[in-house]
């Protein structure tokens, strides 16, 4: 992928959730972008699908033979120095994530984005050690977020 070369960032709504809750995509893609340059990165394609617990849930089953609840599963295509995937996102289990953890709702909903990337990005959380630092790579990604220019 050339460095002149435009991100392909998508979002799209499924199930029953209303329409997107982001509220400024267009520095959402930039503050993405941003991420996967820091991290010596590009975005070819990255596929964001915002749903309601049942549809990830049906996903989860379909696909992973898991049949519970999640926030986030990520399809990688491509992953590394070139990141291309499809993206979904329990709307639900965020709010919930959100509430229980005393977070505003769109910074949580930023943090599992940013927690689908890092895992394109060579983050793992299966150990206590991976998950803290894919925690401290969460935070960074939220001031990255903050830092950018509305």
């Amino acid at each position: 992928m050339s460095s002149d070369a435009q991100a392909q960032i998508s979002f799209f709504v499924e199930g029953q959730i209303e329409a997107s809750p982001l509220q400024d995509v267009s520095r959402v893609e930039r503050w993405l972008t941003t991420l996967a340059t820091r991290r010596d990165a590009e975005i070819l394609a990255l596929t964001f699908i915002l749903a309601d617990d049942d549809y990830i849930l049906n996903i989860n089953r379909d696909y992973l033979d898991h049949d519970f609840y999640t926030d986030i599963i990520t399809f990688p295509y491509r992953q590394g120095e070139v990141l291309e995937a499809d993206i979904f996102i329990s709307i639900d289990r965020v709010k919930d994530n959100a509430t229980q953890q005393g977070e505003p709702y769109l910074r949580e909903l930023r943090r599992v984005i940013a927690h689908g990337v890092l895992h394109l990005l060579g983050y793992r959380d299966k150990t206590s050690e991976e998950q803290k630092a894919m925690r401290m790579a969460e935070e960074s990604a939220l001031t990255l977020y903050d830092e950018l220019e509305a």
